[in-house]
């Protein structure tokens, strides 16, 4: 596809993502689940509201905000809260991954779930509890972070 067509078709699947969330097509929802669909993950609100603003021009702080809690709310972004950090915002890929966080350069990272199908995780409760989910956080040092054994 070349022209305006193509330039249109990532907003075509925005759109049509938010209709089958149940959810208002707006330009901000649109432009902010472009944003996050055209990234790795892992970005702040900041940095979703420069990336969805040079699709919609201005887009205030907190239409950002409330943006990012319709969708997040409606299934379509995942919200990561890691201490120390700000809340991060990925495409919601129901794969119920979990993250590593590098202590020396703060980059996340996504880890698999370890054990299989939601929750991947078994906690010692009372039979009576729905456990739903599990998040687990990772620490560590990345690659480029870890000090290199000494030569031996």
């Amino acid at each position: 596809m070349t022209g305006a067509g193509a330039a249109d078709e990532p907003m075509a699947r925005a759109a049509a993502r938010l209709r089958t969330a149940g959810l208002r097509v707006t330009a901000p929802r649109m432009a902010v689940l472009m944003a996050v669909s055209d990234s790795s993950g892992h970005l702040d609100a900041d940095t979703l509201r420069e990336r969805a603003q040079r699709i919609t021009g201005r887009l205030s702080v907190q239409a950002t905000y409330n943006v990012l809690h319709a969708l997040t709310d409606a299934g379509l972004l995942r919200c990561t809260r890691i201490p120390g950090h700000p809340a991060r915002y990925e495409a919601e890929r129901h794969d119920n991954h979990h993250h590593f966080v590098c202590r020396g350069c703060g980059a996340i990272r996504d880890v698999e779930c370890t054990v299989g199908a939601a929750p991947c995780m078994e906690p010692r409760l009372p039979a009576r509890y729905d456990t739903q989910e599990a998040a687990v956080t990772f620490w560590g040092l990345c690659p480029g972070c870890a000090v290199p054994p000494p030569a031996s």
